[in-house]
């Protein structure tokens, strides 16, 4: 499964799935070093990694979308 960041609180980690739009709740002593907001990770049995693939396809996306909804205003 993977899911995005969607936040940090503390030492709490909100993540959401990216398929089904669940919200979980994670430890961030359980995750990578150095995640932020919208980094995307891929859930295995022994923990979790980083796709950095997939953040990249999105971040893309959004900025794309992003100057679409600009343009539009002109």
């Amino acid at each position: 499964m993977k899911y995005a960041v969607d936040r940090i609180e503390d030492d709490i980690v909100v993540l959401e799935n990216i398929t089904s739009g669940d919200i979980i709740n994670e430890n961030i002593k359980k995750l990578p070093n150095n995640i932020k907001e919208g980094t995307i990770l891929i859930k295995k049995d022994n923990g979790y990694s980083l796709d950095l693939n997939t953040e990249k396809e999105r971040r893309d996306d959004f900025r794309s979308r992003l100057e679409r909804l600009k343009n539009l205003k002109k």
